[in-house]
């Protein structure tokens, strides 16, 4: 069995909803307690340290096939 693996790059809000199985809407709540830790986004995208504070912060993605 292979796992699968979430990479590490800049992504846009949008992404990291999809890529934790909830709608935008719900993942920018999420996000609301961590707002100071994470910082503002530049542009579209969260920085790679960014969203290595999302990661730390609701957990690792779990990814089912």
């Amino acid at each position: 069995m292979s796992k699968n693996k979430i990479e590490v790059k800049p992504y846009n809000l949008k992404d990291l909803a999809s890529i934790y199985g909830v709608c935008d809407k719900t993942f920018k709540k999420w996000l609301v307690p961590f707002e100071k830790e994470i910082g503002s986004k530049q542009g579209r995208y969260f920085s790679i340290t960014q969203v290595k504070i999302i990661f730390e912060k609701l957990g690792l993605p779990e990814i089912i096939s």
